[in-house]
């Protein structure tokens, strides 16, 4: 009996340090506003470059010049897609801008790239260096572009495209700070943000601030836009679907039996997850940014719906309510099974979710992924196999009732 009190008192512990790890692991949430917190450049090529954010981007509903300044209001913004630089600041390292005269202009160019993934093979290379991000004397003295600056091939299709947008250090000071501007979206598509240094002088540099993406209908990135839509949907599909099971739970209320109970529970849960998912999408679209308190809520309802859903199919199965009274020696390890899975499966929705914003997603995923369909799988074996017992052992008692049940 102690050492059964034990290990339930070891797993509440590992429960609680998940959690812990999982919370601080996503200490601040913003949604389309990329933030940057003295992040460092990588070197590529001749170059070095930091990726500023990826979306997919609806064009804008009304057009109007590509770019405005900060005069511009809330209300000249709606219907219009952009990405705005917002105190995007670049600091390179001390040593460097000391070496700089304090009277001199421009000692150190960054320049900031919007393209579309189309475009993507349109920056760098040239007919003499096709392995280039930079232009150097070489293909300067050819005409291809301007000796230091990235080398951009303009889509013919789309003047203006890819878009550069420089800033340069001025005199021997450390840092830098972005022109407030705001790029207007007039293309749907998959966007890139790209900050690239040619200098090598300015390796080293680091860069602070944000970027605001904001599609026309609000700041829902591409991908998540129509599944705003979809949970509001499904709110109301599981309210008429709780209302119907609510008064068939009341009219045949003296056959009920525990499995129903647990039932209603997975229904309610169902409810609650969708309610809450479209109430955060709701309020990500409109303010831009995610309350990590609601997100956190919406993926635990989904992560604990999921878990009991599988393991109310597992007992079921298993004969549990039909064949069996209870599981037996079975229950701990149902119980570990489930444990398990939603650890595993609160992990993959918090990254999904509460991870990079951008809408191609890393490589870490896949690593949280890989666990939890090996557990579908478990499940799915386990309950395939018990179910074949479980009519089995009601065919051998001739019991047609139960087995049509």
């Amino acid at each position: 009996m102690k050492q059964r009190e034990f290990h339930r008192g070891r797993i509440k512990i590992i429960t609680m340090l998940a959690f812990l790890g999982l919370f601080l692991w996503f200490p601040n949430v913003e949604a389309s506003i990329h933030e940057y917190k003295m992040e460092a450049f990588s070197p590529k090529s001749d170059a070095f470059f930091f990726h500023g954010g990826s979306e997919g981007l609806y064009a804008s509903k009304l057009h109007e010049p590509s770019t405005t300044t900060s005069s511009e209001t809330k209300q000249s913004l709606k219907g219009k897609s952009f990405i705005r630089f917002d105190s995007v600041t670049f600091v390179r390292p001390k040593e460097v801008a000391n070496k700089q005269n304090e009277m001199q202009q421009n000692t150190g160019l960054v320049e900031a790239i919007i393209l579309e993934v189309k475009d993507r093979e349109k920056i760098g290379g040239s007919s003499l260096r096709p392995d280039v991000i930079c232009c150097n004397k070489q293909i300067s003295d050819q005409g291809y572009c301007k000796l230091g600056e990235v080398i951009i091939n303009n889509n013919q299709n789309n003047p203006g495209w890819p878009k550069r947008i420089k800033t340069f250090f001025q005199g021997n000071s450390e840092e830098v700070k972005m022109e407030f501007e705001t790029v207007e979206i007039n293309s749907t598509g998959m966007y890139y943000l790209y900050f690239m240094i040619c200098d090598h002088q300015l390796k080293g540099t680091l860069i602070k601030g944000r970027t605001v993406w904001k599609n026309p209908d609000g700041y829902l990135p591409g991908k998540m836009a129509p599944l705003m839509t979809f949970f509001g949907l499904m709110s109301l599909a599981y309210l008429v679907l709780g209302l119907g099971w609510f008064l068939r739970f009341v009219q045949y209320w003296k056959d009920i039996i525990h499995l129903h109970y647990h039932i209603t529970l997975v229904i309610a849960l169902g409810m609650c997850e969708m309610a809450v998912w479209y109430f955060e999408y709701s309020n990500f679209n409109s303010t831009g940014s995610r309350p990590m308190g609601i997100t956190l809520w919406a993926v635990t309802f989904g992560s604990v719906k999921k878990t009991l859903s599988r393991l109310l199919l597992l007992v079921v199965s298993m004969g549990f309510g039909v064949v069996r009274p209870t599981l037996g020696g079975l229950t701990s390890k149902v119980l570990l099974l489930g444990l398990i899975y939603f650890i595993a499966t609160e992990a993959l929705e918090l990254v999904e979710h509460l991870g990079n914003i951008n809408d191609f997603s890393g490589k870490t995923k896949l690593f949280l992924v890989l666990p939890v369909a090996f557990l579908d799988a478990c499940f799915i074996l386990w309950i395939f196999s018990s179910l074949s017992k479980t009519l089995e052992k009601l065919q051998v008692r001739i019991s047609p009732f139960k087995t049509i049940i």
